[in-house]
């Protein structure tokens, strides 16, 4: 079972791969091949020519050391021992490892390499010394040596894995990265649709509202009764508001528009262009228009944020709505309370309590336009409160802060 580690599988290094294989087991084999054939010592147990097929088993290795870096080490210690036990000529240690013990560091074997050449190191140097070598020699240049070079090879290949590792998480922080933008990017576009959809409902849907009910009486007006004559004067006052209402409609309609097809932050389009305490006399006027007495009391004051602005006009606007399409009220009342870093704006009406809020008559929970006005409200930080009024009404209430809402 192979003990594979992080060998390539990209098809475009495969090859890559390959190739640096093929050349360093030649390289291995050519080192190992010189050291034979410079003939330092030799022995009687096998001819000189079986040296070298030692040296193309440690070059073959090569080949899959990506695929078994520890079976590579293992199978190198084995023929190294090997080739000592058969007293072949002297090659050392540390070169014919070198390349074995840094695939095995490369490929996260560090601990098995360091192990394996302290063996080595270890059973290299008892011998020698037992068959009397130079001390001097073997553990004063030696085995310096070969720990210098061997060290070096393990130091090498475990930092080669760190990078590649390295490499390997900053293209998964990368990917997360480019999971998150486009994350956001979708949330971004759900609050935007969320927002052109609550103005959507809120001015046009107004207008709307104010449309029907003037076209409500028109329509009352020239009706044919065979006891009265025709109202014609009643009947055109209330085409000409329905004229106006669909001319402010038409009007909010191509900014909405104009906000889709421009940057959003562009200054001058969208609703929030008209939506502002600036414009609530107008508003005021055309609730007015269709039969509704409506009186304000407060304002909110210069320097209102923007978002805080079009919020308390927003929540003004729906609350009318809702009075004029469900309450059957004949009055509502408007207040605009501006304490320390709070705008507390109040609808109230004196209607069918529990109608006003945003759902017909007989339905229950809240409306779409409660539901806008919340979401509106808590998109700057503040709260809103809807219910019906102790001896008939219905009262909206939201407070907005003032400190920094965007």
């Amino acid at each position: 079972m192979p003990d594979h580690s992080d060998h390539v599988r990209h098809p475009h290094h495969e090859r890559q791969a390959v190739i640096v294989d093929a050349l360093l087991g030649f390289a291995v084999f050519a080192v190992v091949a010189i050291a034979i054939g410079a003939g330092i010592g030799g022995g009687d147990l096998l001819p000189p020519i079986a040296a070298y097929g030692f040296a193309a088993a440690l070059g073959l290795l090569m080949l899959v050391r990506r695929r078994w870096p520890l079976t590579v080490l293992l199978a190198t210690t084995v023929l190294l021992f090997t080739y000592y036990f058969v007293d072949l000529p002297v090659i050392g240690l540390a070169v014919p490892s070198a390349a074995a013990l840094y695939s095995a560091s490369a490929f996260g074997r560090t601990y098995w390499a360091v192990g394996t050449a302290a063996v080595l190191i270890g059973v290299s140097t008892a011998v020698r010394a037992l068959e009397g070598q130079d001390l001097a020699f073997l553990l004063g240049y030696e085995l310096v040596s070969t720990v210098a070079i061997m060290g070096a090879a393990i130091a090498f290949g475990d930092g080669a894995r760190q990078r590649r590792e390295s490499a390997r998480q900053r293209e998964r922080i990368a990917v997360l990265d480019a999971q998150a933008r486009e994350a956001a990017s979708a949330e971004r576009l759900a609050r935007e649709r969320a927002r052109i959809a609550r103005d959507l409902h809120d001015a046009v849907g107004h207008h709307l509202s104010v449309v029907s009910l003037h076209t409500s009486v028109a329509v009352e007006a020239l009706e044919e009764d065979p006891e009265s004559t025709v109202d014609l004067p009643t009947a055109r006052a209330e085409l000409d508001h329905v004229n106006q209402a669909a001319r402010e409609g038409l009007r909010d309609l191509r900014s909405t528009v104009r906000a889709l097809r421009g940057p959003a932050d562009e200054p001058g389009t969208g609703l929030d262009r008209v939506a502002g305490l600036a414009h609530l006399g107008e508003l005021v006027a055309s609730v007015r228009a269709a039969g509704l007495a409506v009186e304000v009391t407060g304002e909110g004051g210069p320097g209102l944020p923007g978002m805080a602005d079009a919020t308390a006009y927003r929540v003004v606007q729906e609350a009318l709505t809702n009075t004029l399409r469900h309450a059957r009220a004949r009055s509502a009342e408007v207040v605009l309370e501006r304490t320390e870093g709070v705008l507390t704006v109040t609808v109230t009406d004196d209607g069918t309590a529990g109608t006003a809020g945003g759902a017909a008559p007989g339905e229950h929970g809240e409306g779409s336009g409660l539901l806008g006005m919340r979401e509106r409200v808590r998109m700057v930080g503040g709260t809103l409160e809807a219910g019906p009024v102790p001896g008939g009404g219905f009262r909206v209430s939201a407070r907005l802060p003032l400190g920094g809402a965007a």
